[in-house]
Parts: C-alpha cells; sequence; structure tokens
C-alpha cells in the first residue's frame, strides 16, 4: 500500500459530467473550537477507503454508488473526501442527498511555497471551498505539497517564509467566507526539528489558520515519538479543530482502530478535554504494507467506528 494521499487524489476518477447542486444538507449541529460544523458525528476520510479498496483490487469511487453504499453500510455518516477539482465536488453533491451523508470538512491539496504556482493553487481551493459550502462544508483542510513526496529534500527558508505567507492568505480568504482553513501536516515537516510544522504555525495568525492534527503523522514523522506529539498539544491544542486519527502497532498501521497501541488517544482525547478543545473527529484507519488482512473494508470500518464512538464519546 503506497499510494500517497496526493497519487490518490491524481488518479481517481469520477466520471460525470452536469450535475444540480442541492441545498446545504445539514445532519445536525456541533461546536468544534467556535465553528458550526453540519455533523453531530464522527467522520471518516475517504483516503483510509481507498487503501481497503486497494488491497482488494478496487478503485474507490470509481463506481460512486458501490463505494458510498458501502460507507454507509460501514455506520459512517459524515464524510470527508479529499478532493483536486470542482467536479468532484460537483459529483458529490447529489449522492451525499441520497445517502444522507454530512460532509463538514474536505482536504484539498494546495501548492504555496513556490511563488509562481500560489495564487492559481489559492484560487483553485477558494472555487473548491466555495462549492463545498453549499454543501454544509465549514473546514478545508490542506497539507503545503511536498517539494517532492519520498524526497529528503527540505524546503529552504525562503520558500517556508513564501509558503506560510500564502497559507495565511488562503486562511483569510476563506475566513471571510465563514469557513476555517484546517493545517495538516505528513512525516516531511516534521523532520530537520519539524522547522516546517513550527513555521506554519508560528509564522501565520491564528485567526486566519487552524490546526487539523493528524496524530499518527506527527508521531512517525518524529521518529516515532509520542513526546512531540504531546508537546504539539501543548503547544497549539488551542488551534485544533479537527482531529484525524489512525493507530499502528510496532510501528505498523492496524487494519482497525483501537486506543491504545503506538499511540494512546485515550491520553490524546482526556488532554483535548482539559483544554476544553472539541474537535472535528476524522477516522484515517488505513492500511500499509504489513498491515493485517483479516476484514473486509465494511466490517473493519464497523469495528473502527465503535471504537472510536467510545473513545471520543461522539
Amino acid at each position: 500500500m503506497t499510494t500517497t494521499r496526493r497519487q490518490f487524489l491524481q488518479s481517481v476518477t469520477l466520471g460525470a459530467t452536469t450535475l444540480t447542486i442541492p441545498s446545504p444538507l445539514v445532519a445536525g449541529a456541533m461546536p468544534v473550537s467556535g465553528l458550526l460544523v453540519a455533523s453531530p458525528l464522527i467522520a471518516c476520510n475517504s483516503y483510509t477507503w481507498n487503501t481497503f479498496y486497494n488491497r482488494a483490487g478496487k478503485i474507490w469511487m470509481q463506481d460512486p454508488e458501490a463505494s458510498l453504499s458501502d460507507f454507509v453500510a460501514s455506520g459512517f455518516r459524515a464524510y470527508e473526501p479529499g478532493v483536486d477539482s470542482l467536479k468532484q465536488v460537483q459529483i458529490l453533491g447529489p449522492l451525499l442527498k441520497k445517502y444522507s451523508l454530512a460532509m463538514p470538512s474536505l482536504y484539498v491539496n494546495s501548492s504555496l511555497h513556490n511563488p509562481n504556482e500560489a495564487d492559481a493553487s489559492i484560487a483553485a481551493a477558494l472555487a473548491i471551498a466555495d462549492l463545498a459550502k453549499t454543501l454544509g462544508t465549514r473546514i478545508i483542510v490542506t497539507n503545503p505539497n511536498p517539494i517532492k513526496w519520498g524526497s529528503a529534500d527540505n524546503k529552504t527558508d525562503a520558500e517556508l517564509i513564501e509558503q506560510v505567507r500564502n497559507l495565511d492568505r488562503l486562511g483569510a480568504a476563506l475566513r471571510k467566507r465563514g469557513l476555517t482553513l484546517a493545517y495538516h501536516t505528513h512525516a516531511p515537516e516534521h523532520r530537520a526539528a519539524a522547522r516546517e510544522f513550527h513555521h506554519m504555525m508560528l509564522g501565520s495568525d491564528p485567526n486566519n489558520v487552524s490546526l487539523c492534527l493528524d496524530a499518527h503523522w506527527v508521531y512517525r514523522g518524529s521518529e516515532n515519538s509520542q513526546i512531540a506529539l504531546f508537546d504539539v498539544v501543548k503547544l497549539y491544542g488551542k488551534r485544533i479543530v479537527e482531529l484525524h486519527v489512525r493507530q499502528s502497532k510496532e510501528g505498523v498501521w492496524s487494519e482497525t482502530f483501537t486506543p491504545t497501541g503506538d499511540v494512546d488517544y485515550s491520553r490524546l482525547a482526556s488532554a483535548l478535554d482539559a483544554i476544553k478543545v472539541n474537535p472535528l473527529i476524522v477516522m484515517e484507519q488505513c492500511l500499509e504494507t504489513g498491515s493485517p488482512n483479516t476484514l473486509d473494508a465494511v466490517t473493519a470500518h464497523k469495528q473502527t467506528l465503535a471504537t472510536a464512538q467510545t473513545v471520543f464519546g461522539q
């Protein structure tokens, strides 16, 4: 399971043409660090389903009806898709309504460290956000593009200065639209004393840029350190509006979510509760090489959701 989220977004095809976008879908209301998110439920990201489908020799959302039927059968009622285009959001509109799914958040890639690409990247993200807002989305998650996924190269100081300026610009534009930008990281941002991650947080206006804490990528990117993870909560906990959840055991992603393993999620839930932060919980229990292979996608996600509801109290 070596496909990255970025590669997944670039390869996914949804095959439709003109569609009518329905009125905003609101399945309830839930305060999330001052926001009103259109779902009281634990959500699930599309990338986890991509890895399960990949293992079964299928492609997530190649057949949207079949894919979302599985999603609903697992018990999830809130969906966080990863999208790269307006067309993908257009296709989702009628499907969300048909399957009674909320879409409180949406993940979109961006390229912000290169001044020749940043303006177009921001414009594309804002166009997607405008359309997603009509479907009930309130949080836009982005992970600014690494120079090259899998590369050991780090961005220069000049590139980080450019990136944080553009990240703040994007966040300010979203805030004017009544939306919240949640900055997300994978492993590369936590190399070299996490200079990229910390500069994005310290160099941006907290009113414009919130944090989507992907607990396991912080853990793995910090060379498997829970100390680093909980230090991030101490430093930036009040900016966390969304939490991506994935568990591993002995360094390998588990097939289903468990509260204990390499990351102590019970402790994390308590730490967030202690500072009165109530983020949107988004499950991302993905597969990789070496992950157990005992359950089909629907069964695995059912078990993941049941455990998450116990741990996070949703």
